[in-house]
């Protein structure tokens, strides 16, 4: 790769980091992320909430200052995301301990993918489908590492980096794709969303989301080939990941309340970024 290459590629890791921590900051400073579902697991934290607090555990979820306590948090974390997110977008202008809270931010991501996952019935393609965005960050640290150390710029994404971010992009890809193709059962958020873009029928929806499934399959396997094949599998992800991002507020958006829907829809669609844009830096770095 060119300079000018490299230094387009870490600009959109930047970008991709930023964004997912971005995405959840508005999440949780605005809305509502799914702690509830560990805290009030009565199977999980009863015996830890009896065991070192006075309260019962009917108490404790009857407790209108712990639902408080837990709100109050959620701002933290948000305002916490957000640090993470300008760190991220600045990352080589930050002193390097900065690393530090961006891996911790890194660590909240994979506690909300597993609470996802345990809040539907425990679908692991529910956990792995956020590959990409508890990666992101990952990838943007390693990058930067690489940058101290190698001569050659095309090695700043190194085979062993490379690997790692197709992986992430297989596997978000392919978790998709088990939900597009009704593996696991098809959300309705999918058809509602395909039906309002396309303005399309619900069989036309379903059919097409059927599609996009295999292709997302496609993707998964393809983007592992000799590179001359995998970047055309990269750009169809790039197209793909990109569309599904942007579909969270185009799908739902309602010119009668247009700030509603934006502010209702568009965080959905900053934390995913990374599922086009890592791709795009794969492109990127096959094309060259």
């Amino acid at each position: 790769m060119e300079n000018r290459s490299i230094d387009w590629v870490l600009v959109l890791l930047k970008i991709a980091a930023a964004s997912v921590f971005a995405g959840r900051a508005y999440q949780h400073l605005f809305w509502d992320a799914p702690y509830r579902e560990l805290l009030w697991d009565d199977k999980i934290m009863a015996p830890i909430i009896e065991a070192l607090t006075p309260w019962t555990w009917q108490e404790y979820v009857t407790n209108l200052a712990v639902d408080d306590s837990i709100q109050r948090w959620m701002v933290v974390g948000g305002i916490f995301y957000l640090l993470c997110a300008v760190a991220c977008l600045f990352y080589d202008k930050m002193p390097r301990w900065i690393q530090w809270p961006i891996w911790l931010g890194v660590a909240g991501q994979v506690l909300l993918a597993l609470l996802y996952m345990k809040e539907i019935f425990m679908h692991a393609g529910q956990f792995f489908e956020y590959a990409l965005q508890f990666g992101a960050p990952v990838f943007l640290i390693l990058a930067y590492r690489n940058v101290g150390r190698v001569q050659n710029p095309a090695d700043v994404l190194s085979d062993k980096l490379v690997f790692t971010m197709k992986l992430a992009t297989a596997l978000t890809f392919a978790c998709h794709g088990l939900y597009a193709v009704n593996f696991y059962p098809r959300p309705g958020q999918f058809t509602g969303m395909t039906m309002q873009i396309l303005h399309c029928s619900e069989a036309f929806a379903l059919k097409f989301l059927t599609i996009a499934g295999w292709l997302d399959f496609a993707v998964a396997i393809g983007i592992f080939l000799p590179k001359q094949w995998a970047k055309w599998f990269l750009l169809y992800a790039v197209f793909w990941g990109s569309a599904t991002s942007i579909a969270r507020l185009w799908g739902n958006f309602y010119a009668d309340f247009p700030l509603q829907s934006i502010h209702e829809w568009a965080y959905q669609m900053v934390y995913r970024f990374p599922h086009g844009l890592v791709p795009l830096v794969l492109w990127i770095k096959y094309r060259g």
